[in-house]
């Protein structure tokens, strides 16, 4: 009936027609404007042989049914005129409300994962079958927008208000049992049984077994709530959503005033009132931010599985230093499939990290994503050991012993005799030279860094560190040893602090200059949360340790004292001298003491106050320092040394430079990362801006290549402002 690239339409001797999803030249389906053209065409093509159709199937020859929308094509869609826009939108809501009207019954076989836009198709099919492997969602909000395509008035007719605003405003991917529990498929099925159920499904809608029609006036007409348990669940559902959502990202909000709109309407009126919210949401700084994001990842990802095409095989791993981080490193290894071996000179710290590996898996039972068995059999594959000799024949050994350039370095010379000599010796230090830690080994081509941030399970990044001799082999073992353990691996360069400390500092030194200027700590940490920062800098030094970053300050300052040596008395060193040290003390910037889950609970702390009042040479009064400052000083000398990275080719490109800050130290995500949020400012105004800051001294000049951008008038993303 129908052949494209995308798709086919056969018709069957027993008169069922079965749509067949198979994009060609790729290894999944996605609804790009290729794939929705045919859509449109075989529902053309359909309509016109309705006397010969009894049913239609929808299938899939990929692994997965439809893995959503073609994301890659989404700046192109934002970028055309609104009235464009909707029409496009238009279009495909009228393709999708075409299938729903067809005068046949209609089944979806639901095989993989079905997301975004590809589960708002199946949506307006009349059933759904998906396999125990399936797994159904709309994760639009996690790109600034949310469903376009029929799913913001189609699920709650479906599945109720209350769970739809929850799917809708989560993004989060629905497992079969939760899926059919609350009426978004109507059966689960072994993979193998998929074809013949929605088979078998669609022949009692054609007998008349099932009464299909009843199931598409429900999706056409108005929600079946009055008024007021419609109010009551709106205006419940905003309070929750836009707290959490906050007031950075705008597409909660946009969605739930669309579906509040369209609650009583019939579809083909609801569909433009989402159609008109899902333009306004795509307009925004914040999808194009998130979006850009999405792709910036995908091209990361790309370059290190093309990397790890000439790494050698990893089957087993070896972290020297236990505790919490090694710990942490061990159960991450386990738990994605690679054995490891924790070794320690100690069998107290043993102990302590096969309890932190415990605690991670017991965590995974009590939230049920983890059965007591898989738990089990993870530990099984984390050994435990005092001596080298036990880790001689692993295939990567990541040092995380202490932060210290004499102990690291003996530590890979004992070990480079005992282990096998194409075994990857990766340090794992946040601020040592990984070139200096080689000097101490015979074979510096086989050293190299893999910097892990702290908490492991939580901390996307893994920075891998290429030393002046590490050799490109090294590189792609290491990096197909972080993508096996589901990290996101970024290759830089060696320099002191490597790339996400190296930006870091600046960001807190001048956080320094500004206390030491008479500014409020706990205004600036305002300030910067409400910019968008998980936490302000006062808090993130007391969670990150007063001696730790003493300790990296010192490092830093010897390796760009131009910018980064503190030349006068920095508060967070008369704290740490006094042995406050933040969180782990009990006392820093702020007090702690343990909640009811027994997490430190930050409280203002008036000796705190005393202290850096003391050490402030009080030049202007804390009302005198505007929220723009602030964040002008803040954010300036951070963003400068971003563009000083890539300058210094410390980083190759703008996406890894901002993607290494949103996994490493919680940039945020709304703004697109340091360089696109340059951007959004302009090159020529940021450079102007860093201008009224140059008395500041050396971290606020602005680097060559960020000055020649401007007076070019050209952007890191985008070509020309």
């Amino acid at each position: 009936m129908y052949q494209g690239k995308c798709l086919t339409v056969k018709l069957n001797s027993d008169g069922i027609a079965e749509l067949n999803f198979d994009l060609q030249d790729s290894s999944v389906n996605k609804l790009n404007l290729a794939t929705i053209s045919e859509v449109i065409e075989a529902v053309s093509s359909i309509k016109e042989k309705v006397s010969e159709i009894k049913g239609l199937l929808f299938t899939s020859s990929k692994r997965d049914f439809i893995v959503g929308a073609d994301i890659f094509e989404f700046l192109g869609w934002f970028a055309l005129p609104d009235e464009e826009f909707e029409q496009r939108l238009l279009d495909i809501q009228k393709a999708f409300a075409e299938i729903e009207d067809l005068p046949f019954p209609t089944v979806c076989a639901i095989n993989g994962v079905a997301l975004g836009g590809g589960f708002e198709l199946p949506l307006s099919t009349d059933y759904r079958v998906i396999t125990t492997k399936s797994k159904v969602g709309l994760p639009e909000i996690s790109l600034g927008i949310f469903p376009g395509w029929g799913g913001s008035f189609r699920l709650p007719r479906l599945i109720g208000l209350d769970n739809a605003l929850e799917w809708i405003a989560t993004g989060k991917q629905q497992r079969p049992e939760e899926a059919l529990k609350k009426g978004a498929v109507d059966a689960v099925v072994e993979p193998d049984q998929l074809y013949d159920a929605a088979m078998t499904l669609l022949k009692r809608c054609i007998d008349g077994s099932m009464d299909y029609e009843a199931r598409r006036e429900e999706k056409r007409n108005g929600l079946k709530l009055n008024k007021i348990e419609q109010l009551m669940s709106f205006e419940t559902a905003r309070g929750m959503i836009l707290a959490k959502a906050g007031p950075h990202y705008p597409a909660p909000k946009i969605a739930l005033d669309a579906m509040q709109t369209h609650a009583n309407m019939h579809r083909d009126e609801a569909m433009v009132v989402e159609v008109k919210g899902f333009v306004k949401a795509a307009k925004t700084e914040v999808a194009a931010n998130l979006v850009g994001l999405f792709l910036n990842d995908q091209a990361l990802n790309r370059q290190a599985r093309k990397l790890t095409k000439t790494a050698a095989k990893i089957e087993s791993a070896a972290v020297l230093g236990a505790g919490v981080m090694g710990g942490g490193i061990a159960y991450q290894s386990a738990l994605k499939g690679t054995p490891i071996i924790m070794k320690d000179i100690n069998s107290e710290a043993l102990e302590l990290g096969m309890k932190e590996a415990k605690k991670l898996l017991a965590k995974r039972v009590g939230r049920g994503i983890m059965t007591t068995d898989v738990m089990a059999d993870t530990l099984a594959r984390i050994n435990t050991t005092l001596t080298y000799g036990d880790v001689a024949n692993t295939d990567i050994v990541v040092e995380a012993v202490v932060e210290n350039v004499k102990i690291k370095k003996m530590v890979l010379a004992e070990l480079e005799d005992i282990v096998d000599e194409d075994t990857v010796l990766a340090s794992n230090t946040s601020t040592i030279s990984i070139t200096e830690l080689a000097t101490a080994t015979k074979k510096p081509e086989r050293v190299c860094g893999m910097h892990f941030f702290n908490p492991v399970p939580l901390m996307p990044l893994v920075e891998i560190i290429r030393g002046e001799k590490t050799s490109e082999e090294t590189i792609a073992t290491t990096v197909a040893y972080a993508l096996a353990i589901g990290k996101k691996p970024i290759v830089v360069n060696d320099c002191p602090g490597f790339m996400v400390n190296r930006v870091l500092f600046p960001y807190l030194n001048a956080f320094e200059k500004l206390v030491s200027d008479g500014a409020d700590f706990m205004h600036i940490d305002k300030v910067m949360e409400r910019f968008g920062w998980p936490m302000g800098p006062a808090y993130l030094l007391d969670v990150v340790g007063l001696d730790v970053a003493c300790h990296g300050s010192a490092v830093m300052a010897e390796g760009f004292p131009d910018r980064m040596k503190i030349d006068f008395e920095a508060a967070t060193e008369e704290m740490y001298k006094l042995g406050r040290l933040g969180q782990k003390s009990g006392s820093g910037y702020y007090q702690y003491e343990p909640d009811k889950r027994g997490k430190p609970k930050k409280k203002v702390d008036k000796e705190a106050i005393a202290l850096v009042a003391k050490s402030s040479t009080n030049k202007r009064a804390a009302d005198d320092f505007s929220d723009e400052e602030i964040t002008e000083r803040m954010m300036l000398s951070l963003c400068l040394e971003v563009v000083r990275c890539l300058e210094d080719k410390i980083v190759d490109s703008p996406e890894a430079a901002d993607m290494s800050l949103i996994w490493g130290i919680g940039f945020p995500p709304f703004r697109g990362g340091a360089l696109r949020y340059i951007d959004s400012i302009g090159t020529a105004e940021f450079v102007a801006m860093a201008n009224k800051y140059s008395d500041l001294g050396a971290a606020y000049e602005v680097p060559k290549l960020l000055a020649d951008m401007a007076v070019n008038n050209v952007q890191f993303f985008g070509g020309e402002a």
